[in-house]
Formats: structure tokens, C-alpha cells, sequence
């Protein structure tokens, strides 16, 4: 069951890996690798947050509003970028245990995408997400960009 509380696992900053596709609907394109930095800020006393990440590598810096919705006991994870100033359109979902996964609609290159995010093996020293896109309505995924969370060190 989700609750309020499960991106607790998520505040404060992290060094994160990334491995992003260079084209994402296609599964045999090549990967590229870079680092960045992460900052997530608790807010409603957990059931929402925020987190920015510098994409250096990008030339760009990303958001997520995070938000607890209490009735329906789920997340909406709200997405932009600095290159386009807009909300992409949210993904939501709930977490089993220690691992999350959300869904939502998008369009990529101008074809219709269904976008599943997946949180993965979370930790207060660690964690993993990984975006995926399908263009046949979930029958088959691209998993086009992953990110590893550590804490830098003391």
C-alpha cells in the first residue's frame, strides 16, 4: 500500500548515474553516460516533494513535483525541464515495498508513447529509477534512460 511517506527515502542529495539512450524508441540504439547532481525537498509534511537535478551533460536542469493524492492513496510525478519551462504530463502510481512504478500518456518525436517510470531497490543510500516508452499501448517497453542514486560522500 502507498502511502505519504514513500519517497522519504528521497530527500536530501544524491551523485547520480545515468545511462539515457540516444534515441528513445529504438532498442538497439547506443547509450551515452554522465553524471549529475540531485537535490529533494520534503513538503506537506511528506506527502509531496520536490527535487531538482543539473544535467550538465544535457546543458539543461530538470524538476519533479512529486504529490500524494490521499484519496486515491497515489502519486502524481510531475516532470520539466529547463529547455521547455512546462509540465510534461504526470505519471502516477503507487509503490509495493520497495519498489514503485507509475504510468501516464506523452508524446516523443510525434508519436503517441504510454511512459512507465519505475523506482527501484530504494534505500536511504541508494536508489534506481528507470524510464521506459511503449508505442503499442504496453505490449512491449523501450527502457530508454536509467538513473543510479548514491549519496556523495562525507
Amino acid at each position: 500500500m502507498s502511502s505519504p511517506h514513500d519517497f522519504d527515502f528521497f530527500h536530501g542529495e544524491w551523485q547520480v548515474a545515468h545511462r539515457r539512450r540516444t534515441d528513445f524508441l529504438d532498442p538497439d540504439s547506443d547509450w551515452t553516460e554522465f553524471a549529475s547532481t540531485s537535490w529533494c525537498r520534503s513538503l506537506f509534511g511528506g506527502a509531496a516533494n520536490i527535487d531538482e537535478i543539473d544535467l550538465p551533460h544535457l546543458g539543461a536542469k530538470g524538476l519533479t513535483l512529486r504529490l500524494f493524492d490521499v484519496e486515491r492513496e497515489e502519486w502524481s510525478l510531475n516532470w520539466s525541464s529547463s529547455r521547455s519551462g512546462t509540465l510534461f504530463p504526470p505519471v502516477t502510481g503507487r509503490f509495493d515495498g520497495d519498489r514503485g512504478e507509475f504510468y501516464g500518456d506523452d508524446t516523443h518525436d510525434g508519436k503517441d508513447v504510454r511512459v512507465r517510470f519505475v523506482w527501484a531497490d530504494v534505500s536511504p543510500a541508494s536508489a534506481r529509477w528507470e524510464q521506459a516508452f511503449s508505442t503499442d499501448g504496453g505490449a512491449t517497453w523501450v527502457t530508454n534512460w536509467t538513473m543510479d542514486f548514491t549519496r556523495p560522500a562525507s
